[in-house]
């Protein structure tokens, strides 16, 4: 299980996810360096604080999270807020949105 170390390097993560960027659950996960751990990332996210900017995260597919503050569809208002393209509740170009810190 995730130590408190581990909630931190999410926070701090998720703080640096570029604007009109994604990462997803798993992403965060392994390089805070439990890669198996997109779960409690996406926990962290439903109870983390609220200044960051949690909407740049989605699941592994790109797909807007119904565990996200106003479901799917407010996820999907935040993501366009920032010019990011939304079908169907998915990123498109994912794979060209996708964050890799370094």
């Amino acid at each position: 299980m995730p130590d408190s170390s581990f909630k931190e390097q999410v926070y701090s993560l998720v703080a640096v996810i570029p604007y009109g960027r994604v990462m997803t659950y798993g992403d965060i996960a392994v390089l805070a360096g439990h890669p198996r751990a997109a779960r409690q990332v996406g926990g962290l996210a439903h109870f983390g604080p609220t200044d960051l900017p949690w909407h740049r995260v989605v699941n592994r597919r790109g797909e807007c999270a119904s565990g996200y503050y106003g479901g799917k569809e407010g996820h999907r208002q935040m993501l366009q807020a920032e010019d990011v393209d939304i079908v169907e509740y998915r990123v498109v170009n994912f794979a060209t949105l996708r964050w890799r810190p370094g």
